[in-house]
């Protein structure tokens, strides 16, 4: 099953990633397992430069739930251009989506996904509404 990623969403953040030996799989081509790794990188590198650190005592943000449709196939050597966008903001959650492409071939897809993120109390081990800042940087609510 594909999952398409929504027309209206803005971007956020952009990053490469240099593709590894071993990151390929027996078949010669970067396994599909790296792919979610490759999204979560860009993800954790988006939310740093935003300030946002682990706190197990605090606040802060889950995945939910992580898709990716697979497109064409990584071979080593490359670099992976990957763009980040959000949507859908919720009182305690919003999307992310990612695209995938290899940075030497501009503009062919070669795989697609994304992640919902829920803002969570950890020790009250509940959502909780999302931080105004969050919201502005993120540009999903107008600066107040």
């Amino acid at each position: 099953m594909k999952i398409d990623l929504p027309e209206q969403k803005k971007l956020v953040y952009e990053m490469t990633i240099p593709i590894r030996w071993g990151d390929m799989d027996a078949m010669g081509h970067i396994n599909n397992a790296v792919y979610f790794r490759y999204m979560e990188t860009a993800r954790i590198d988006w939310f740093t430069s935003l300030g946002l650190q682990p706190d197990p005592k605090g606040e802060g943000i889950v995945i939910v739930n992580a898709f990716c449709n697979f497109i064409r196939q990584f071979e080593y050597p490359g670099t992976v251009l990957i763009r980040t966008f959000v949507s859908n903001p919720g009182r305690s959650s919003f999307d992310t989506w990612a695209t995938m492409e290899r940075a030497d071939q501009p503009g062919i897809l070669c795989a697609s996904g994304g992640a919902t993120i829920v803002w969570v109390d950890f020790p009250a081990q509940k959502s909780a509404p999302l931080p105004g800042w969050l919201l502005e940087a993120v540009g999903l609510a107008a600066p107040r």
